[in-house]
């Protein structure tokens, strides 16, 4: 996939725009950024979001406040069949780090089939304190563009925008990333959060946990069962551990401001999920 610097995507002709909202930060803030810095661009500029229809409550409120202060439509990518149906056709076996087939499944080909065979420049929100390079499409038809990068943004500088603006995701609160409820890179206590905020949608997961058959589980080693148990034995530690320091409490906002769990690199396939 080509790179341009914003120069370059400017001058195009007879070339669409695009830019994927993936419900997190960094995407969030890059469309704002753009608003604000490249009007010109953000006037050509097609942003969607791509509903796997597994998404949190919170991803959709947040749409709701991004798209009214763009002032802009973020057109909604869904596919025919959710989950389930892909998860048949994969014999039941639950995506993983190594078998991300819910990427290529439920965002990558959606997002293929909406530029379809057009030139298009996509418009990514990685940052320039990252290491990582994010979805790389092979149609030679797509070209990248990568602003924070470009002009040198950082991940306080993305915070910083969100909260001069829309305000931080409220599911940062207890999550350290967008994505399906059941995504596999969830920590522990993560999934503590998922079965205390939405006790329907843990459930949910269990059940297909149990129902996947050949002792397939969403944490390497471990049901969701044993999961919580864990999870709530080191909640009770954490909490031991900060009466006897003395540990001042500290806003979610600014102790998700500086958790950069969410940029590891080893998760970088699913960055078209989570940006």
């Amino acid at each position: 996939m080509a790179k341009l610097t914003m120069r370059e995507a400017t001058k195009l002709k007879n070339t669409r725009h695009v830019l994927g909202i993936s419900g997190g930060k960094d995407s969030a803030a890059l469309a704002i950024y753009i608003r604000d810095t490249y009007p010109e661009i953000h006037e050509k500029i097609e942003y969607f979001f791509t509903d796997t229809g597994a998404e949190l409550e919170e991803v959709y409120d947040f749409l709701d406040k991004l798209e009214a202060y763009l002032g802009k439509k973020i057109e909604r990518l869904t596919q025919e069949r959710g989950f389930e149906h892909f998860l048949t056709m994969h014999n039941d076996y639950l995506p993983s780090p190594r078998q991300r087939w819910c990427t290529l499944m439920m965002k990558i080909k959606p997002f293929e089939a909406f530029v379809k065979d057009d030139p298009v420049v996509t418009y990514v929100g990685i940052r320039a304190d990252e290491n990582r390079e994010g979805y790389v499409s092979q149609k030679p038809t797509i070209q990248a563009v990568f602003p924070f990068i470009e002009d040198g943004l950082v991940r306080d500088d993305i915070f910083q925008m969100l909260e001069d603006t829309v305000g931080i995701p409220d599911y940062y609160e207890w999550r350290s990333r967008s994505g399906c409820y059941f995504c596999f890179f969830q920590r522990q206590d993560e999934w503590l959060g998922l079965k205390r905020r939405h006790p329907e949608l843990f459930e949910k997961a269990v059940k297909i946990e149990k129902e996947s058959g050949q002792g397939y589980t969403w944490v390497q080693d471990r049901t969701l069962e044993q999961v919580i148990e864990r999870a709530e034995e080191r909640e009770k530690e954490d909490k031991v551990k900060c009466l006897k320091n003395k540990q001042a409490s500290v806003r979610w906002q600014d102790k998700i401001r500086y958790d950069e769990d969410d940029d590891d690199p080893e998760d970088q396939a699913c960055v078209i999920c989570s940006l």
